[in-house]
């Protein structure tokens, strides 16, 4: 079995789904073909009485993050509902544990995902996280696909 899992992790292109309860379906696929040593868990697993998520990464990077520049991006029932740029490491006075992580090294961090007080609509997300290694957004190290789907109305 850990075998089995191990090995739709690596997978370019498989699904990765993280949970499903009444109120909620979370899943995530990666945007390009290439294998990623990458895993991701978010609980609780409910929208519900607006939660703050705990959040769980293990990932281990292609490349150094001394820059990574994130973008994330919202689309709710097909239309663009957020766009957000946040630049996370910079190389100098970083405040998290994964800047300045080098290529090849295990990074594992938990963090909690208050954004969860939004009040979301029942319907369809998708979210395209993606992170970049240099200022332009040339250098892109990571591209995360995520489908949320809202069972019902959580207002």
């Amino acid at each position: 079995m850990f075998g089995f899992l191990f090995f739709v992790l690596l997978t370019p292109g498989a699904s990765e789904f993280l949970c499903a309860s009444p109120d909620l379906e979370l899943s995530y696929t990666f945007c390009d073909s290439t294998p990623h040593a990458f895993t991701f868990n978010v609980t609780p697993c409910t929208v519900a009485n607006r939660p703050t998520w705990e959040a769980a990464l293990t990932w281990i990077p292609r490349s150094d993050i001394t820059v990574l520049k994130t973008i994330f991006n919202v689309w709710y029932e097909g239309a663009k509902a957020l766009h957000w740029r946040e630049v996370l490491c910079s190389g100098a006075d970083d405040e998290y544990s994964l800047c300045g992580a080098l290529k090849g090294e295990t990074i594992a961090a938990a963090f909690d995902i208050k954004g969860s007080r939004i009040a979301f609509p029942k319907g369809n997300y998708n979210i395209i996280l993606e992170g970049f290694s240099d200022d332009y957004e040339k250098d892109i190290i990571m591209c995360l696909n995520f489908t949320m789907t809202v069972k019902h109305d959580t207002f």
